[in-house]
């Protein structure tokens, strides 16, 4: 095995019925400084790229939102190269119109999360402030969005606030209520600390997320339930890895990090870090 069998330019973090895709593959064992990612990494080609995959909630979907280690996953893909990161994840929907079968490409996110590791950069010294204000990679989102319309067999939604709850449980109606008055678009469980994570790494991150339910205050609509949601995140699957696949496809040509020119990957210019990134 050579070096480069052990490398990758763009990350998948999702389920495990994304490993279909690396069937196969050889998949990595990586140590980090945060203990171990959730499972180990398969690399492949996909789309003419090299693509790094980590299931989220490991390969038997043992980790729950607020036990998954955000930290080694995202450190583990950059330790292997990866600098554009696709993140797919099953939301509800806080908006009538985005039924069940939806996918909302966000461009901005609310962290209602508790009790997370949430930076990188925890240890005493050189405290490091990144620039959070739009959270996901614009290039990104245009590559995912090109694909889900060329794919059409799903709705694009372009934008929209995803708010992240703690989990495992899901939101009261009165919640779910008060994310709506908001003006929230989705909620989820999985997208905080992932992206201020991915952008203390400098790495480009665009969330995928495919609607499987109403949340429980939207009028008119059942609670939800955690049967119905793997239902219908079962019934795309298959779908959304086609608009994975073309959008990694689509995503821009690597570039090395001291010329990097997407504003994701020059957040940390100007900033001393307290040690060095892999």
């Amino acid at each position: 095995m050579t070096a480069n069998d052990q490398q990758a330019e763009i990350g998948v973090i999702g389920g495990s019925g994304f490993y279909s895709f690396f069937e196969g593959a050889p998949r990595h064992r990586v140590e980090t400084p945060f203990g171990a990612p959730s499972d180990e990494i398969a690399i492949a080609d996909l789309g003419g790229r090299r693509v790094a995959f980590v299931a989220r909630h490991g390969a038997h979907h043992q980790f729950a939102p607020h036990r998954v280690n955000y930290r080694a996953n995202l450190w583990a893909l950059r330790s292997l190269g990866v600098r554009q990161v696709l993140s797919p994840c099953a939301v509800g929907s806080l908006r009538p119109e985005l039924g069940p079968g939806s996918l909302v490409v966000p461009d901005q996110v609310v962290d209602r999360t508790s009790g997370r590791a949430h930076t990188v950069y925890d240890e005493p010294g050189p405290v490091v402030h990144v620039s959070f204000a739009h959270p996901y990679c614009e290039r990104g989102r245009a590559a995912v969005l090109s694909a889900v319309r060329e794919d059409g067999r799903l709705s694009a939604t372009d934008g929209g606030t995803l708010v992240v709850v703690g989990g495992p449980r899901f939101s009261s109606a009165a919640e779910s209520r008060m994310h709506q008055a908001q003006g929230w678009s989705i909620v989820g469980m999985t997208a905080m600390p992932e992206a201020a994570l991915a952008r203390e790494l400098a790495m480009c991150f665009t969330t995928v997320a495919l609607v499987t339910d109403h949340d429980a205050g939207i009028d008119g609509v059942p609670a939800v339930n955690h049967a119905d949601v793997l239902t219908v995140f079962a019934q795309h699957m298959q779908t959304l890895k086609d608009v994975l696949r073309s959008a990694v496809a689509t995503l821009p040509p690597h570039e090395p990090d001291e010329s990097a020119t997407c504003p994701c990957r020059r957040v940390l210019d100007g900033l001393k870090l307290p040690f060095e990134l892999p």
